[in-house]
């Protein structure tokens, strides 16, 4: 499909129509239960992954505050001990910035990430509780 857009001089120039907007959904919590599937399953591939990667490759859809809720999966995806930080890629929208690069944790090891993930945050909780009782 081409997209025409009239020259002033009144020769037409044909370009690609313009993308076509992913989805937007209005309940978050629906939302997450949608997507999870499909980085799950992209977790257990044991290949490296993006999260805009899976989500431009099945086309899932957006949250309900695209602009700010996309970052929240990942920190979700990782305290369920499913992805683990990989490295640094580019990202597929804009060439010019770096990503992060995600791969999964093998399932036999999943319980243990999460139980450690777990003990780490109660850690950082009760360092901060004693430092403000310090100050």
């Amino acid at each position: 499909m081409t997209h025409i857009q009239p020259a002033f001089d009144g020769t037409e120039l044909a370009a690609a129509a313009p993308a076509k907007s992913r989805r937007v959904m209005d309940d978050y919590e629906a939302w997450v239960d949608e997507v999870w599937p499909a980085y799950v399953e992209a977790a257990d591939s044991g290949r490296p992954f993006t999260i805009d990667g899976v989500a431009r490759d099945k086309n899932l859809p957006d949250p309900p505050h695209p602009k700010s809720q996309w970052g929240s999966l990942p920190a979700r995806l990782q305290d369920a001990g499913i992805i683990r930080h990989h490295g640094y890629g580019p990202s597929q929208r804009c060439r010019k910035s770096l990503v992060y690069v995600w791969i999964g944790v093998p399932v036999r090891l999943r319980e243990l990430v999460v139980a450690r993930r777990r003990e780490e945050r109660e850690a950082r909780r009760q360092a901060r509780a004693d430092e403000r009782r310090a100050a």
